[in-house]
């Protein structure tokens, strides 16, 4: 179970500890950004 939780938070390993949410919305709207450029 343990592997689970650490690959729900992988999304967020390149943050800086410490990040806020403006940081971590920032993050998440680049990879989402990439993600619908990378599907066309």
């Amino acid at each position: 179970m343990s592997n689970q939780v650490a690959a729900d938070d992988d999304h967020l390993a390149d943050l800086e500890d410490g990040a806020g949410c403006t940081e971590i919305w920032e993050k998440l709207s680049e990879r989402r950004d990439d993600a619908e450029v990378e599907e066309e």
